[in-house]
């Protein structure tokens, strides 16, 4: 080496979640280790892409030469295996952030969860992502030459690392634009010297790749494999998504999944389609089978990729998909866009407004399908995405019905929260009389279960929903009734039971009112402004009080997520509920001495009942302590 190229070499250390990453690449993803083939060829595609993306609004960058392709080679001398393409390349700075730093919203936080755990860690990296560090699976060290389209001969950059805490970067001279990738291979790697091998990984993982992928051509002769000066097409090199559906299998289907999702594993289901009339497009959309990593940050990429008449305009197309529906993967290409749209453009196209309600309605189909035909399947999609479902019954107003009939919840008729049942199927099971869709939203699953609210129910065997997800509030204020039933919450408003209860019931319930109307206002006026309203409930048999809302009034729980989130909930006075058979109710009815301490305290419990937090935890230590002395001496 010159000093020239020695003097601006330069040794950086890796980002702290890289590190983790490269310890636990190798023994985690080696029992699959010629992923990385298909990794590295993925994004030899995706640079080509966006060569011809860029190209479209500056032909400068193609250099004469508009044609893309990748190359491999191997050199079993040397012992290197080599990917390259002519695709936009990278700079200095494009490089250091690539190749040295994971830049994703959410990696501390994933990488916490990695244990060491060779079966577990796999998921974990494959749920991540494995791309460009797969290479030190079978690697020990890596170079990477690359020069930016667009840019001087002598502006090109080499990376170079044998995946510890450290790589060296250098500029360098390189006539072509593209990247070139050199993987050093490890001792045991004998196998990815032979091209008869080679060619099988790619045709195996990469045949769907649109960009033809070339190798020397091998010939036999006199008995040993010569290696010839012509170059070799070795894929299919067409787009997947034109062909006929018969003509694919659905191991290309999921190989194809595997690149444009950039996931490690099949898909749990996908949908291929040709739309005609007056917009045209064909579509190839997957319903991945696991959550990514990053699905709650709204702002990650999308999974949708552009093509007009099969060539790349944009990755990550939001407009194309809507934000509930945003783990959805694949390929829309239309055969009516302008090569040279925007995503300005796409924003106010009439066009993209079509296609956008076209993917949606195949999606929610494809999951209806799913839900009434494969309902294991559709529990896998559950667990991995239903939260980010339920958030379409507040953004799309015009399939909230569809929507809707794919929720699923827990319920009191089950024990665990994975134990889930759709708005339909309680419909159908409600009790003779029943006119409403009970449900009471929580923390957690175990809060729900264990509500004071519910204790009613139980005791008539009604079936309530609980509801424990963040979203469900907020989703459920735009979804007041299904299939003709009001949905109805069991800690909002009084209880009506409607033909639930008999005329007898209501008589002795209006009755025990009246009773004990000088104890509700001689508690309101003790409780002052921490209530709305105290008045007798039936909707209890265990418990001495609960807290509930009025009808127009936000209940506790989202209260409490509003403070969570940081945002300000509407002010608004709780409404105490006792329960007029319990002892502790009763107690307070004689009681003259304390009485204001017993008000407190019970309102302090209906308080935590609900999962709400105490403004003064201290004094009402205090108030039981107290309590409880005087009990005893009694």
């Amino acid at each position: 080496m010159t000093d020239s190229a020695t003097a601006n070499r330069e040794t950086l250390g890796f980002q702290t979640e890289v590190k983790q990453l490269l310890q636990l690449m190798i023994h985690s993803l080696y029992s699959n280790r010629e992923i990385f083939l298909r990794e590295l060829v993925s994004n030899a595609s995706d640079a080509c892409d966006k060569l011809r993306f860029e190209g479209l609004h500056n032909a400068a960058l193609f250099e004469n030469n508009p044609d893309s392709q990748i190359r491999i080679a191997y050199d079993k001398a040397a012992r290197t295996l080599t990917i390259a393409d002519d695709g936009i390349g990278m700079n200095r700075d494009e490089v250091i952030n690539n190749l040295g730093t994971i830049a994703k919203s959410g990696t501390r936080e994933f990488f916490s969860r990695l244990s060491g755990d060779q079966q577990k860690d796999a998921n974990l990296i494959g749920q991540f992502g494995v791309g460009f560090y797969s290479a030190f699976i079978v690697a020990d060290k890596v170079t990477v030459t690359t020069r930016r389209a667009g840019e001087n001969a002598d502006q090109g950059v080499r990376w170079e690392s044998d995946g510890g805490g450290e790589f060296s970067i250098e500029m360098v001279g390189k006539d072509t634009r593209g990247t070139e990738i050199t993987l050093h291979l490890r001792e045991d790697q004998d196998d990815l010297l032979d091209g008869q091998r080679l060619r099988g990984i790619v045709r195996k993982y990469s045949n769907h790749i649109v960009q033809p992928i070339v190798m020397f051509k091998e010939e036999w002769k006199d008995g040993a494999n010569v290696v010839t000066d012509e170059d070799e097409t070795v894929n299919q090199a067409s787009a997947l998504w034109a062909r006929s559906k018969n003509d694919i299998t659905d191991e290309q289907y999921k190989e194809f999944y595997k690149h444009v999702g950039h996931d490690f594993d099949d898909p749990l289901a996908w949908s291929h389609a040709r739309v005609e009339g007056r917009q045209e497009y064909t579509q190839l959309l997957y319903i991945p089978a696991r959550a990514p990593f990053d699905l709650w940050d709204r702002n990650a990429r999308h999974g949708i990729k552009l093509y007009v008449r099969r060539v790349f305009i944009m990755d990550d197309a939001e407009q194309l998909m809507p934000q509930y529906l945003r783990f959805v993967r694949g390929v829309v290409d239309s055969a009516d866009l302008p090569l040279n749209v925007s995503r300005e453009i796409l924003q106010e196209s009439k066009d993209i407004e079509a296609i956008r309600k076209g993917c949606t309605g195949k999606v929610l189909g494809l999951l209806s399908d799913m839900a009434e035909n494969d309902k294991e399947k559709y529990a896998k999609f559950w667990e991995a995405f239903g939260r980010v479902l339920k958030e379409g019954i507040g953004e799309d107003y015009a399939n909230k019905d569809k929507i809707a009939g794919l929720l699923r919840f827990a319920s009191t008729n089950a024990d665990t929260p994975e134990e889930t049942v759709s708005l339909k199927d309680y419909i159908g099971r409600m009790k003779e009389g029943q006119e409403k869709v009970y449900y009471v939203t929580a923390d957690t699953f175990n809060a729900a279960k264990n509500s004071p609210h519910l204790e009613v129910f139980r005791k008539k065997g009604i079936e309530v929903l609980l509801l424990s997800d963040r979203v469900d509030e907020w989703a459920l204020s735009y979804l007041t009734e299904f299939d003709g039933k009001q949905l109805a919450s069991v800690a909002k408003g009084g209880l009506d039971l409607g033909k639930l209860e008999d005329e007898a019931e209501k008589e002795a319930q209006q009755k025990e009112a009246d009773e004990f109307k000088p104890l509700t206002d001689k508690i309101k006026a003790s409780l002052a402004e921490r209530v709305k309203e105290v008045r007798v409930t039936h909707r209890l048999t265990d418990s001495p009080a609960c807290l509930v809302a009025d009808d127009h009034d936000i209940s506790g729980n989202l209260a409490r997520l509003l403070k969570a989130a940081g945002q300000n909930a509407p002010a608004s006075q709780p409404i105490l509920e006792i329960n007029p058979q319990h002892p502790v109710v009763l107690r307070l009815k004689s009681e003259e001495v304390r009485f204001d301490d017993w008000a407190a305290v019970l309102f302090d419990q209906a308080l935590l009942a609900e999962g709400g937090q105490l403004d003064d935890p201290a004094t009402f230590v205090k108030r039981i302590n107290q309590l409880m002395l005087e009990i005893g001496g009694h």
